[in-house]
């Protein structure tokens, strides 16, 4: 992310004047707001909006995601970040993780923001897609879904599900010992989200020549999950994938430890969330076999980005929330949206098209240096990465133990 852009603005505010002048004013704002909305020109705003999932089965993510926004946001408008006295102003609603609110609040917001910084979770994206293309808006996606990279208006931010899911059968199988003592199963989400992490882990298991000896799903905001994993203890299931959320995860493992069911657990980025670390949230012991497959940073991970996060952090976000990964994650987000912002500007053209072509420039971009990915954006389907790490909690230090490094899965993807 920039630390500090210097440069005029005499052709940025020449090509923006021009483009924002002439014709006669029309009912519901003038030739200025039809042509560059979300953008104020006069004084240097752009409008960007949210669709967040504060509440609703996936809060605890919506709640720490949000506040990443809202924290880079402050920093911004801070200055430093954004070429000549910039700022950003955030309009945001929460959908509540309902796919038919998220429509309908885009509806709401889409002719005051310049583009969506957040649109939270897999099943409350794709919906937009006709009306985001309709509207020639971007939407960044709360979500790795692998039908993300497929349309040109969400473009994600780091490797798919399905990618985890792959990366994560390797290395079950590597620390299994043999295919003998290997009897994969899953359990996984009733969306899209889940269908992802599911396919993942079927064609690594495919490509491995291995059956998955047992699969079980979900409905979201489900209370009770005793039957799902007694159907895993009955299969013999060595290692499970966890395409869930973490209002699943914590009654999954917990229902397992009540049935002294002790597989190795795998879980997809969505399935974890830092107030497990709190032993008060949930117990320990609950934790003591599960890991976690995820291509992003972890909280303080030693990187010159790092640092930038924790000081905005520190200024801003800890007195709206407790650390979490997920505050982190929307940040690194940022800093993609941010680049090509400050693209956008560089060309001179904040119009919606603008912003999209500045997007679309971006190429082998490492988002600063604080992952070992590239993530390019000239062409579609956009490309991610395929690098993803299986990583361990450290729950008395909160923080991580890598025990398998970033690597391609050996499965095609």
């Amino acid at each position: 992310m920039h630390r500090l852009y210097k440069g005029g603005t005499v052709l940025l505010m020449g090509l923006l004047l021009a483009a924002c002048s002439g014709g006669e004013e029309r009912p519901g704002g003038s030739e200025k707001a039809q042509r560059l909305p979300g953008v104020d020109v006069e004084n240097k705003i752009i409008r960007i909006g949210a669709l967040n999932g504060e509440s609703g089965p996936a809060g605890v993510i919506g709640k720490p995601y949000a506040v990443g926004k809202r924290l880079l946001v402050e920093q911004v408008n801070a200055g430093g970040l954004l070429p000549d006295g910039w700022k950003l102003e955030l309009i945001e609603r929460d959908h509540g993780y309902n796919p038919q609110r998220s429509v309908q609040l885009f509806n709401e917001i889409r002719d005051q923001v310049l583009f969506i910084a957040t649109s939270f979770g897999t099943p409350n994206t794709l919906p937009l897609r006709p009306m985001l293309e309709r509207h020639q808006i971007v939407a960044f996606p709360a979500s790795l879904s692998s039908k993300m990279a497929e349309f040109k208006f969400t473009p994600p931010v780091a490797p798919s599900y399905i990618v985890e899911a792959q990366r994560g059968f390797d290395w079950a199988l590597e620390q299994a010992g043999s295919r003998e003592n290997f009897r994969p199963g899953v359990i996984y989400q009733q969306d899209d989200y889940g269908k992802d992490g599911y396919d993942g882990w079927v064609k690594a298991a495919a490509h491995h020549g291995i059956q998955i000896v047992a699969e079980q799903t979900y409905a979201p905001g489900q209370a009770d999950y005793t039957a799902a994993v007694s159907a895993l203890k009955k299969a013999g299931a060595t290692h499970v994938l966890l395409t869930t959320l973490p209002s699943a995860t914590g009654p999954i493992l917990g229902a397992a430890t009540q049935l002294d069911y002790k597989p190795v657990w795998i879980g997809n980025t969505p399935a974890w969330i830092d107030r497990f670390f709190d032993p008060e949230v949930i117990p320990s012991k609950v934790f003591e076999r599960f890991y976690l497959v995820s291509s992003v940073p972890y909280w303080g991970e030693p990187s010159d980005f790092m640092d930038q996060f924790l000081a905005a952090y520190e200024a801003y976000g800890r007195q709206q929330a407790q650390q979490d990964g997920y505050i982190l994650l929307s940040y690194l987000q940022g800093a993609l949206e941010l680049e090509a912002l400050v693209r956008a500007i560089k060309a001179g053209d904040l119009s919606r098209a603008g912003y999209l072509a500045a997007l679309q420039s971006i190429k082998d971009f490492r988002m600063n240096d604080s992952v070992p990915y590239a993530v390019s954006f000239d062409a579609v389907p956009y490309v991610a990465g395929v690098e993803t790490r299986v990583m361990q909690p450290l729950l008395e230090k909160r923080s991580w133990r890598i025990v398998a490094p970033f690597a391609a899965p050996q499965s095609p993807h």
